[in-house]
């Protein structure tokens, strides 16, 4: 009786265990940042010869440089979204968006990650200032703000070539995240498209 006793009491034990460590939250929700595509040049001699360019891992604002998508209130007040992410730390994110993004133009299509940089004859380089969902008062619809700043310059000398900071902003169609993840889409194509123009016409004078 005293050996029943315990099995049972070990059973009961090992249910009540296996319901606290049972995790029932629903996993989270992964949002991929993706350039579009690109219409090609109307005609070949409107790109300039294709130039070798090396985008280096951007170096993210503290309290930006996670998985989480952030948001920032009118007491500046930085907080996330629950239940999303993005795809991975946003540096590894935005370096990869810009190699999309800046390999579509024309005039640069040999583009690489940081990796390649020695092999490289010029590099670009940014830096995250701005990447959240911005309310303007409780409950409202937020506006995303994608402020980037970058430099492009020689691998040689490590002379910089020019400077770019697109500082876009984007109003959420409303206040879901399917929508606001849409309004961190257009900031960001835009902004990087911004910068893939610039090195295309700094390193077609160069």
């Amino acid at each position: 009786m005293r050996a029943a006793l315990s099995i049972l009491v070990c059973a009961l034990l090992a249910g009540c265990a296996g319901a606290l460590f049972k995790n029932k939250t629903a996993p989270p929700t992964i949002y991929m940042l993706s350039a579009p595509p690109r219409p090609a040049a109307a005609d070949p001699r409107d790109a300039a010869a294709p130039k070798d360019l090396a985008v280096l891992r951007p170096r993210v604002r503290a309290g930006l440089n996670t998985d989480r998508i952030a948001a920032l209130y009118p007491d500046r007040r930085l907080d996330y979204f629950a239940q999303v992410r993005w795809s991975g730390p946003l540096d590894e994110v935005l370096q990869d968006l810009a190699v999309q993004e800046i390999r579509a133009n024309p005039a640069l299509h040999d583009v690489g990650a940081d990796a390649s940089v020695f092999g490289s004859t010029c590099w670009l380089e940014i830096e995250v200032v701005d990447f959240q969902a911005e309310y303007g008062a409780p409950g409202g619809v937020p506006t995303v703000r994608v402020h980037l700043q970058a430099r492009i310059g020689n691998s040689g000398d490590r002379r910089v070539l020019a400077r770019f900071e697109p500082d876009v902003r984007e109003a959420a169609a409303e206040n879901r995240m399917s929508a606001i993840v849409d309004a961190f889409s257009r900031a960001a194509d835009q902004a990087f498209a911004q910068i893939a123009q610039g090195a295309a016409r700094t390193l077609a004078a160069k």
